[in-house]
């Protein structure tokens, strides 16, 4: 079994920047696709973005399409969500999941606990 967990968050100022990283303290990460999604206070969670498990075509949601990536290293059992330019809008707890590589929170069986990312104007 997949057990996730989410690091690398904080509380930052506007426009710099943040790497989370998730890890796999079970079963190897390497077979799976990971996504990334987010809750932020009073809204319902997004999906943020997913890659699969050999790294091809990972994508990043329009929203913060230019701003975020995801890249992974499978020979570290890591995922990483690289964050650029954050803005308070992007403060959220972020979570990763592990599954399909959709969007869809649905697609996704194992998830992390989730990492709190608050950035200040």
């Amino acid at each position: 079994q997949v057990q996730l967990v989410e690091s690398g968050g904080g509380l930052v100022q506007a426009g710099v920047s943040l790497t989370l990283s998730c890890t796999s303290s079970g079963r190897t990460l390497s077979t799976y696709a990971v996504g990334w999604f987010r809750q932020a206070p009073g809204k319902e969670q997004e999906f943020v973005a997913a890659i699969s498990a050999s790294g091809f075509s990972p994508f990043v949601t329009n929203s913060v399409r230019g701003r975020f990536s995801i890249s992974r290293d499978n020979a570290l059992n890591t995922v990483y969500l690289q964050m650029n330019m954050l803005q308070p809008e992007d403060t959220a707890v972020y979570f990763c999941a592990a599954g399909l590589g959709t969007a869809l929170a649905k697609d996704y069986r194992y998830w992390g606990q989730g990492n709190q990312v608050t950035v200040s104007s």
